[in-house]
């Protein structure tokens, strides 16, 4: 890559990302994932950290897609007060509902929960957690009106990863937690031993042909 582009996917950046977040940023490139997830990096967002790396995935069963969602890996060598630290994992995932999922009053309390088990289940420790979990419905009338209605969850989220040696967290284990998080919020059961693949992220695509 570029040196001018840097790996943390800024274009025109002469300074070189320091090498915490670059080995954090070459973790995120070798995750091992269920293939189901389909993922690629994206542009990421601009101001919010000083060097910033993006993901965009999607749960797919055959030409379905189940869910989606994109996780930002933020880093500030210089720290931040409200991180406690100097990485940040911030996520947005979403999926449809069934209408009776959609009815449980107590749904926000059980994705919140899947979050937080996601990362406890891989034996991730982390800091700072905050989010929301959004419940929307759409009713469709006029020429619209043969449409059922539509049940949405959304999940924003972010938190502060740990770091390990070399002050670099684990971020392909804080990634796949996250893809657990995906695919329970798709529907998908529990992943096995051996559903797994080695992911490799093709080139990111050009953000105008969005």
């Amino acid at each position: 890559m570029d040196d001018a582009k840097g790996a943390d996917g800024h274009a025109n950046r002469a300074d070189r990302p320091p090498l915490p977040f670059r080995a954090a940023v070459e973790a995120l490139r070798t995750a091992r994932l269920r293939p189901q997830v389909e993922i690629e990096q994206v542009p990421p967002p601009k101001r919010l950290a000083p060097f910033a790396y993006a993901l965009e995935a999607t749960v797919v069963d055959g030409e379905q897609e189940l869910a989606d969602g994109r996780l930002v890996l933020l880093h500030d060598p210089a720290g931040h007060d409200a991180w406690r630290g100097t990485f940040r994992l911030v996520t947005l995932v979403r999926a449809e509902l069934e209408p009776e999922m959609a009815a449980d009053p107590l749904l926000p309390d059980v994705c919140w929960s899947w979050l937080t088990g996601a990362l406890q289940a891989r034996g991730l420790t982390y800091g700072e957690p905050s989010g929301t979990v959004t419940r929307a419905s759409s009713h469709y009338f006029g020429g619209l009106s043969a449409r059922p209605a539509a049940s949405q969850i959304e999940i924003r989220a972010s938190w502060t990863p740990r770091e390990g040696l070399a002050g670099v967290p684990d971020t392909a284990a804080h990634l796949a937690s996250w893809c657990d998080l995906l695919a329970q919020v798709a529907g998908l059961p529990p992943a096995g031993p051996g559903d797994a693949s080695v992911v490799t992220l093709p080139q990111r695509r050009d953000p105008q042909a969005r």
